[in-house]
């Protein structure tokens, strides 16, 4: 679950990290609540206003906007809330902005780059910095990738001191800025541990001109599987921000995302699903969806599955793939027809069982009376996707 830059923000507040100080505004006038709250307080007149959204490269897009004084902020929030940003990670279609930090501007001397994530080849958390701040990491790694440092934390000792201060020396800090920096490190690591998240990134970490280091940005994804021991990072989610097919499959206890292509399939188990794709586009088309209904499938989730895989107008045919383990394949078959007789299925439809009771679970299919090709072997159902979709 991606968080907003703002509660990212919070998030590393309360573990010690030092953050750029500000507030979210979801109208105009609060946003020029806020900038005459820092002005009184603070004495502050230079003013960034960001766009709150859950991707990158608002800057570019023209969702991050510098503001002089109160007057400033109430121009810049005028123009960023209700605006449709469109950024590389959008998409050619946006993200509508339904709300926008305010925050001090800060003297900058430089960028720098910091993040946590899980190296998976390692089995350990992996911490990687940068003097390339402000620039996509990715862009770095391809292109100067001598300029990224990492560092593994062993998940037994956990982060170590000197661990933190070699990523500092690596950036080149030194007196003062180093020991922030390493305790800013330290602190950040500790706040990508403790809330579960499988990515805490700052980018830009900035030097200001006063010699403070201060994350300017941050980005925060939480692993799902974990949010059950966050119950109040889990109500930060804000599903404006996801897919609606992805948001009402999460209602049924579905996992599914969206893809771009034009075979819908059903199946149960994450691998048995990228095998499934896998087999779509041998057979010459492409998968529209990844969708798991779990180990107990039943005709409540397989109905649930046809209703959202159909709202794709993309869809061309369907795909069901069950492999009976804990599940039955002769209930998973009366659950289809079930599910079928509530559901218009105006697309082939193809049903591939195999496991407990598969052959029963065959000729129920092919007893229903219903228009539903049925299959035993991945071939077999590869190929009937093939011929429904015309393909040679």
């Amino acid at each position: 679950m991606k968080l907003h830059e703002y509660q990212a923000k919070d998030v590393l507040d309360a573990h010690g990290v030092v953050t750029q100080p500000g507030e979210v505004a979801r109208t105009v006038e609060e946003a020029v609540a806020i900038a005459q709250k820092l002005h009184d307080e603070q004495g502050v007149d230079l003013f960034v206003v960001k766009a709150q959204i859950h991707a990158g490269g608002r800057g570019k897009g023209g969702g991050v906007k510098l503001a002089k004084g109160v007057d400033g902020v109430r121009e810049k929030a005028s123009q960023i809330l209700g605006m449709n940003l469109v950024t590389h990670q959008t998409g050619p279609q946006g993200q509508l902005v339904r709300a926008v930090l305010v925050t001090q501007a800060v003297d900058i001397a430089k960028e720098y780059y910091v993040g946590v994530t899980l190296d998976r080849t390692r089995s350990q958390d992996v911490i990687m910095a940068s003097t390339e701040g402000g620039v996509e990491i990715e862009t770095v790694a391809e292109e100067t990738p001598e300029k990224i440092v990492k560092v593994w934390v062993d998940p037994i000792t956990g982060l170590q001191p000197n661990q933190a201060r070699r990523i500092a020396f690596a950036l080149g800090f030194e007196g003062a800025a180093l020991k922030q920096t390493t305790k800013f490190v330290g602190a950040l690591y500790n706040a990508y541990q403790k809330s579960d998240a499988s990515l805490a990134e700052i980018n830009p970490l900035v030097l200001t001109e006063q010699g403070d280091v201060i994350a300017i940005d941050a980005k925060i994804t939480l692993d799902d599987n974990a949010l059950f021991r966050h119950k109040d990072l889990a109500e930060l989610r804000d599903v404006h921000e996801e897919d609606p097919l992805e948001v009402e499959a999460s209602e049924h206890h579905l996992n599914y995302i969206k893809l771009d292509g034009n075979v819908g399939c059903m199946v149960n188990g994450a691998g048995l699903a990228m095998g499934t794709m896998d087999i779509i586009k041998l057979a010459g088309g492409e998968p529209a969806n990844f969708l798991d209904v779990g180990g107990g499938a039943n005709a409540q989730t397989v109905e649930a599955g046809f209703r959202i895989i159909l709202k794709d107008p993309n869809v061309e045919a369907i795909l069901i793939n069950i492999f009976g383990g804990i599940v039955r394949c002769d209930r998973v078959a009366n659950g289809v027809i079930e599910a079928a007789k509530n559901v218009d299925i105006n697309v082939p439809l193809i049903v591939r069982l195999q496991g407990t009771n598969a052959e029963e679970g065959q000729q129920i299919l092919k007893e229903s009376g219903l228009k539903i090709e049925t299959a035993i072997l991945l071939k077999e159902a590869a190929d009937k996707v093939t011929q429904a979709l015309g393909v040679a």
